[in-house]
């Protein structure tokens, strides 16, 4: 069975962001040990260079894994700490027209603060390629929440190889997995949340 390919992108850029992101690569190499060929590939980009940045986005995979502040003021961006950095949705879906490619993708972890809201969800379905299990949060999240539920995430993930189903499907039933997970060791509610979302008509039109 093939390993399944697990895209890292880290646009926070900054110390604590680094740390996070040594403990999701530390977390899926720790689930490859005793297996005689790994069964999850890592890609990991950090990065300034927008071209690299698309790249990473629109580069097949399982899961498409993006760590950054998550802002919507203005139009859904993921951004740096220090605001040198950021990439809206607006921007990547209209270079992904250009290229004729979005994302293409089983699951996406937007993995920073409110990446879950309706604006979001709006935007990000501007970018697909086709349905995707989409994981992103209802509000203000730190190190502690997103460690918690990764590692809960990606331990149910692997554990269960997900024969007869899609990237999509193991996705979802492993992100539901992780919530009751988090919910039983937080005794808190879980500030993540996962849907099926599909291209939007735009989407389709631009990246048939």
């Amino acid at each position: 069975m093939r390993a399944k390919r697990v895209s890292l992108l880290d646009i926070g850029l900054d110390a604590s962001f680094d740390a996070a992101m040594t403990f999701v690569q530390s977390t899926l190499q720790n689930i490859n040990a005793g297996f005689e060929a790994p069964i999850v590939d890592i890609d990991f980009v950090r990065s300034r260079d927008p071209s690299t940045v698309l790249s990473a986005f629109t580069a097949p995979c399982d899961v498409l894994h993006v760590m950054a502040h998550g802002d919507h003021s203005v139009t859904p961006t993921f951004s740096s700490s220090d605001g040198r950095t950021s990439v809206s949705l607006e921007q990547l879906g209209e270079a992904a027209a250009q290229q004729g490619k979005g994302i293409s993708t089983g699951a996406i972890l937007a993995d920073g603060c409110r990446t879950g809201t309706g604006a979001w969800q709006k935007a990000v379905r501007d970018c697909l390629h086709g349905e995707v299990t989409y994981i992103g949060t209802s509000g203000q999240i730190g190190w502690h929440e997103s460690g918690v539920f990764c590692s809960a995430f990606y331990g149910a993930l692997f554990r269960n190889r997900g024969r007869g189903m899609t990237a999509a499907e193991q996705a979802q039933d492993a992100a539901e997995r992780a919530i009751h997970a988090y919910t039983m060791l937080t005794d808190r509610n879980c500030p993540f949340r996962v849907m099926t979302l599909t291209p939007s008509r735009w989407a389709r039109m631009a990246l048939a």
